[in-house]
């Protein structure tokens, strides 16, 4: 039977950090616009930063439609369940925000998912929950984890920031959503690094 929570405690981010990958939900106001749902799964781009927020590295791609639906309206879910061990699912609904390269409060925010930072991201997701639940995982079936892929940090690893921007500016749903809504801020600012780190190319 599933049971709702004040807080991502101990247990639950314990669940959460343990899982392999996740997913993301959000959609337009719009009646007839489109609902997106994204897998998120490379090692270490998600950290729960306390009791009731979450951040995740958003990465470079063909489409910014979370970007977009969450600069609209804020509404986000994301869903975390269990291929391995007890059957569990968790989900945090809550109001996200895009945190971009340029915001003064990006250097501390990367620093938490600093193992997964790269050449290819393109804002910190900010999730603040409102409801956080878990239910039983009965119908997920097992699989069993082998490796990460790593064409996407092997692709974006040999362009330099100036090209990761080229990129970002070149794909038409990064600036819009597929309902045209606005997405990315384009051209993409650069990186605002820790104090102490190098600069990046």
């Amino acid at each position: 039977m599933g049971k709702s929570y004040d807080r991502i405690d101990g247990r639950l981010r314990s669940f959460i950090e343990a899982q392999q990958v996740f997913f993301v939900a959000s959609a337009p106001l719009a009646e007839n616009g489109h609902v997106n749902l994204s897998p998120k799964g490379r090692s270490s781009s998600l950290a729960v930063l306390d009791e009731r927020t979450v951040a995740y590295l958003d990465f470079g791609g063909s489409h910014a439609e979370t970007i977009a639906h969450l600069r609209e309206n804020g509404r986000i879910t994301l869903m975390w369940c269990a291929f391995e061990g007890p059957p569990t699912i968790v989900r945090v609904h809550g109001r996200g925000e895009p945190v971009f390269r340029d915001d003064p409060r990006w250097p501390e925010l990367i620093r938490h998912l600093a193992e997964a930072d790269g050449p290819a991201v393109r804002a910190i997701i900010v999730v603040t929950a409102e409801l956080i639940s878990d239910t039983c995982g009965f119908a997920v079936p097992f699989m069993d984890f082998r490796e990460e892929r790593t064409l996407h940090a092997e692709y974006f690893g040999r362009k330099t920031d100036a090209e990761f921007i080229a990129y970002c500016q070149a794909k038409p749903h990064n600036a819009t959503s597929i309902d045209g809504l606005p997405a990315l801020p384009l051209p993409l600012p650069p990186r605002q690094d820790p104090v102490g780190d190098q600069p990046r190319a």
